[in-house]
């Protein structure tokens, strides 16, 4: 993954590097904690996203990466409330202890608010330097949704009441298509409105990244089954043990194997209209769908 990517990983570390205030900027512990997650060895998968889907419509990188950031700092804020105890209570994350287990619960709680915080304020105040109004607030608006309860917070509610209870389909999909897939969703969206796509175009790039997400959920729900604690960085069993909705569980590991196979093949199809432009879009998609960590 790094080695074909390395570029623009490294581009968009150097711009959160820039974003996000140094370490020692008072009070330095908000700010050690922020920096600690957030550069915790995250492969980058939705500013990549992001990125790849802006370069469909020839956003240039530089204009496309204050969106970029910030999506992935939402998601580097959902892992740090979601490890915490009250939620999924993991003590690993990207093989070192969680960010609560470094700095406490209350500075982990603090940090995941802050970089929530900061992105909404990255679109508001860089986006503006390439972008028009309009296409900020829409940004704005499809971000805010994702994260919100229409999205990922909905998701994670649904994930949390539904533990323990017998498995039904439609609840299980609920949960994948808004805890992780909203904001996938929201990546290629975003990099759309960035490129001012058509309606159609947007449709198109929304069924191809809803079936993304959906693959990437069941690949993960798999790995916490058959993958390896050293590759993944943090425990497996964890879902068996906390008796959570799954396809695995739900369907057994290879029907959700085939399953995941199905989506990347529909998401693949769904995107032949944009030719070679959407070679990065598909190459990450089957990263997504086929690792193995």
């Amino acid at each position: 993954m790094k080695s074909t990517w390395q570029r623009e990983i490294q581009v968009v570390n150097e711009a959160l590097d820039k974003y996000l205030p140094p370490a020692t900027t008072f009070p330095p512990e908000i700010h050690r904690a922020v920096r600690y997650s957030v550069f915790a060895g995250g492969k980058r998968l939705r500013p990549l996203l992001n990125l790849a889907a802006a370069a469909v419509f020839g956003v240039p990188q530089q204009h496309a990466l204050p969106t970029a950031c910030a999506l992935e700092m939402i998601h580097t804020y959902s892992l740090i409330h979601d490890d915490l105890p009250a939620l999924d209570n993991d003590d690993f994350r990207r093989g070192r202890p969680a960010n609560h287990k470094v700095f406490g619960e209350a500075v982990a709680i603090l940090a995941g608010d802050a970089l929530l915080t900061l992105a909404f304020e990255i679109i508001a105040t860089k986006a503006p330097e390439f972008f028009p109004a309009q296409t900020v607030v829409s940004l704005q608006q499809e971000v805010s949704k994702a994260a919100g309860m229409a999205g990922m917070i909905g998701g994670q509610v649904v994930d949390i009441i539904s533990e323990g209870k017998p498995l039904k389909a439609e609840t299980l999909e609920y949960i994948h298509r808004h805890k992780t897939g909203a904001l996938f969703t929201c990546c290629v969206r975003c990099g759309a409105i960035m490129g001012q796509a058509t309606a159609e175009e947007l449709n198109t790039l929304t069924s191809f990244a809803q079936k993304i997400g959906l693959a990437f959920q069941i690949v993960d729900d798999i790995l916490d089954i058959v993958g390896k604690e050293e590759q993944l960085g943090k425990k497996t069993g964890s879902d068996i043990t906390k008796q959570k909705m799954t396809y695995p569980a739900l369907y057994g590991v290879q029907k959700a194997q085939i399953k995941a196979d199905a989506l990347l093949a529909e998401a693949f199809a769904a995107v032949e209209q944009f030719g070679d432009r959407a070679v990065k879009l598909k190459q990450l998609a089957h990263l997504l769908v086929k690792r193995q960590k």
